[in-house]
């Protein structure tokens, strides 16, 4: 954990007095920082990586901390230790709570910066994100020239309607809880049916109806009296609510609304094509959440990238599946992008 002392003002302009940033690290940093990896995390993650990445953790993998200084932090505004609606506002005692104000992506990537900057990181080799960890990654690149390389997967350029609209639908759910009160849910009484709800509309738009026909079908669930898939998604509304805050879901949510790089900057065009550095940007065939002509059309408006797509009919949540294939085309496709322009990047 780090306690960073001074005040951080946000885009909207509201002022911490101070931040909590937590954070996990893997490996030794090299003399020169040559090894250094960032890895930004998406919505309900957490500075933990080797969890919900474990299959990228290990000796010759993508993330081997043998070689690597891996970096994870959790964002501002969630729930797990970095400063969020469950954290103590010190001016009065009490949780931020619903008083947590909305910060964006950008918010999110400066106090990473601070992080880095208080671990002394001065270059990288390269960045990782995927879904709202790619968002970052891709600010990151843009606000800060420390990245050599970036690996993004499953985003755009800007959150879609689409997804704004998925984002919106899920909060309403949440705000329709009878024991939602004046913008979070009481202490003492935690989150029920609207949380639950809004994780179950995500589940569906993390995965495919090829996915659900192939795991579920039609098929009855032995001890209840409803259908598997019902099941299935009323487990992962309830594990959520187990693990998760309500409020914090709300602002995250809504700092993926905020996602936007030409937001405030110019064109497209103009922002993109002036991150020159390697990118490699990895597209998911089933993804309906984030289509692959979302991808396709980032690595058309970046100044040096590859898109590659990796088949699957897992959908979204592929990229927390489906660690040899993405393992592969990163292996295979990154460090050949690198070496085109003179950037080193030792084999994966």
């Amino acid at each position: 954990m780090y306690h960073d002392r001074q005040p951080f003002v946000t885009e909207s302009g509201y002022e911490f007095p101070e931040l909590e940033i937590a954070y996990q690290t893997w490996g030794t940093p090299n003399r020169d920082m040559s090894n250094v990896v960032v890895v930004f995390h998406a919505l309900t993650g957490h500075a933990a990586a080797d969890e919900w990445l474990a299959g990228f953790f290990g000796k010759g993998r993508l993330l081997d901390p043998g070689e690597h200084y891996i970096i994870c932090s959790n964002v501002l505004g969630s729930c797990y230790g970095t400063t969020g609606p469950l954290s103590t506002d010190p001016r009065t005692g009490e949780r931020y709570g619903g008083n947590f104000p909305e910060v964006t992506i950008r918010d999110m990537v400066r106090v990473q910066q601070r992080l880095l900057d208080h671990l002394e990181v001065s270059r990288i080799r390269f960045a990782i994100g995927a879904s709202m960890g790619g968002m970052q990654a891709l600010e990151f690149g843009i606000m800060d020239d420390r990245a050599e390389q970036l690996l993004l997967i499953a985003m755009g350029k800007a959150h879609s309607a689409w997804a704004i609209g998925i984002g919106e639908a899920q909060r309403q759910a949440i705000f329709a809880d009878p024991k939602w009160r004046d913008g979070h849910y009481p202490p003492d009484d935690p989150p029920a049916s609207g949380l639950a709800a809004a994780r179950m509309m995500g589940m569906i738009t993390y995965r495919s109806a090829s996915s659900f026909e192939r795991r579920f079908g039609r098929e009855p669930q032995r001890d209840k009296p409803c259908y598997q898939v019902e099941s299935y998604l009323n487990y992962q509304g309830q594990k959520l609510v187990e693990r998760f805050d309500a409020v914090t879901y709300v602002r995250l949510t809504q700092a993926m609304d905020s996602h936007d790089v030409s937001r405030g900057r110019g064109s497209f065009e103009h922002i993109l094509g002036r991150l020159n550095i390697p990118v490699l940007v990895i597209g998911i065939s089933s993804d309906i959440l984030y289509p692959v002509e979302e991808q396709k059309e980032l690595v058309s408006l970046l100044g040096n990238a590859r898109y590659v797509e990796l088949s699957s009919d897992n959908g979204h949540d592929a990229f927390l599946i489906e660690f040899d294939a993405i393992q592969s085309l990163v292996k295979k496709h990154l460090p050949e992008l690198s070496q085109k322009h003179q950037l080193v990047f030792t084999e994966l």
